[in-house]
């Protein structure tokens, strides 16, 4: 049996429980439901949530340190002269061992006490999952009997069932913090092992990006030049391009269908739009590549114009396309919430349609607005299959859209792809750049926030 089996199970469970004491309430009070403290089905509740809560933690426990103690009991099972002397030599050995007990393909080697390991380790991981299963089982089984036997009329079980999915939802608004709060320490941390390596003023004021460097000190290579000034303008220059493309075309979307589309073509407009939104982004990056870029290089070829094969405006451009349904469907969203009495007033008073617009809707709406703006913006900073495949990677710094320029996203993908040495600068300035586009950001959501707060209009 599997922990999904497990799972499975112990969800049937909790719905017999729920039926059972729902049930169990009914007939306590023949019925007569205004003698209950609580609804039926929130006796229903408390069984099951009985039933689930101990079987939940039994296999939390089970997922959490059932690897270190397996691995633990295999590894001390392991013959004398095959115990591991350090600690990377454990974890090439416990890989050798998960693979082999996988049957997946492992370094090759092929000693008795490798399989033998496997087996055991096999064995070990199956008996655990069934003991975890009888144990889910019979938590199960005596929450749901203990549950069962409290029921009464006067038992509080609203009381009990809100306060377990109080608790449940601090839980998971400090999973939320805590993740948060992980990825920026993350970040914190091997940004300052890169920046003791590499100066703060040269990362920050560079302006030239070539991060290659000599992975060994006997090795002839460069010692990498770390100006991250390319990256930041290359990254504003398409997300520039990208937001004058879905800003106005995604704003004046929204404001035709919540004000001049008749019912019938929003509804048939709007999903066609939204579709747009379900493409990937791959999909996306080969049109740029494959279509827009060429035609934006024969074009400006045309013109006279000297356009590169890979160029920041066929990617912004792309960008911006792939971004309008998301503008426009949150504008959408704002708009339709400002009150109908608004605009009939302004109706009433004389102004046009245009005018009410203007005037009435958009000052009301603009929260609503600047938080879709915020979300395109975040969505064309953190795109890079676009970017890779319509604008290449190369670090250069111009304002020209129709010359090939990176961003921060697609240079940290670059610096982590393939096989990199976690301790050197060039792979370390990936959380530079992250922390830096990270901070970015929160300047962006803070100036938002103080905009908004300014010219956010209230109405009683």
């Amino acid at each position: 049996m599997s922990v999904s089996a497990s799972i499975f199970i112990l969800i049937l469970l909790a719905g017999a429980g729920f039926f059972f004491g729902r049930q169990r309430s009914l007939a306590l009070v023949s019925g007569k439901l205004a003698t209950l403290h609580s609804l039926p089905n929130q006796y229903g509740w408390y069984v099951g949530i009985l039933m689930l809560l101990p079987g939940i933690l039994v296999i939390l426990l089970w997922i959490v340190f059932s690897g270190n103690i397996i691995d633990t009991m295999v590894i001390a099972s392991l013959p004398d002269h095959a115990g591991p002397a350090t600690e990377q030599a454990r974890a090439l050995l416990l890989n050798d061992i998960h693979n082999t007990a996988a049957g997946a393909p492992h370094s090759g080697s092929s000693e008795i006490y490798i399989q033998e390991a496997a087996q055991r380790y096999s064995r070990l991981k199956s008996q655990g999952v069934n003991i975890v299963s009888a144990l889910v089982a019979l938590f199960a089984v005596i929450g749901g009997l203990a549950g069962f036997r409290t029921i009464r009329p006067d038992l509080r079980a609203r009381t009990h069932v809100e306060r377990v999915i109080l608790i449940l939802l601090i839980l998971s608004s400090v999973v939320a913090i805590f993740a948060t709060l992980g990825i920026v320490l993350s970040l914190i941390v091997e940004s300052a092992r890169f920046f003791a390596r590499v100066p703060l003023a040269e990362f920050f004021f560079g302006l030239q990006w070539s991060p290659q460097t000599a992975l060994r000190e006997d090795q002839v290579g460069s010692s990498g030049s770390f100006g991250a000034i390319p990256l930041f303008a290359g990254t504003l220059l398409i997300s520039f391009i990208a937001m004058c493309v879905a800003v106005p075309l995604g704003l004046m979307s929204a404001i035709y269908m919540t004000q001049y589309s008749r019912k019938n073509v929003r509804k048939v407009v709007k999903p066609l739009l939204e579709i747009l939104a379900g493409i990937p982004t791959v999909v996306y990056g080969f049109f740029a590549a494959l279509t827009v870029a060429p035609f934006i290089r024969e074009s400006g070829g045309l013109l006279g114009l000297d356009v590169a094969s890979e160029s920041a405006l066929a990617a912004g451009l792309v960008m911006g396309i792939m971004i309008i349904p998301l503008m426009s469907s949150l504008s959408d969203d704002a708009l339709t919430a400002v009150p109908e009495a608004m605009r009939d007033g302004s109706l009433a008073l004389g102004a046009t349609r245009s005018e009410t617009i203007k005037q009435v809707l958009i000052p009301a709406a603009l929260p609503g607005i600047v938080g879709a703006f915020l979300l395109s913006v975040s969505r064309a900073v953190g795109e890079t299959m676009i970017v890779v495949m319509a604008a290449g990677l190369a670090a250069n710094l111009t304002a020209n859209p129709l010359e090939a320029v990176t961003t921060i996203t697609a240079q940290i993908v670059a610096l982590l792809t393939g096989d990199q040495e976690f301790d050197s600068a060039k792979t370390l300035s990936a959380f530079a750049l992250g922390l830096a586009l990270f901070g970015a950001t929160l300047l962006l959501n803070m100036l938002a926030l103080s905009i908004v707060r300014k010219y956010r209009e209230s109405y009683e």
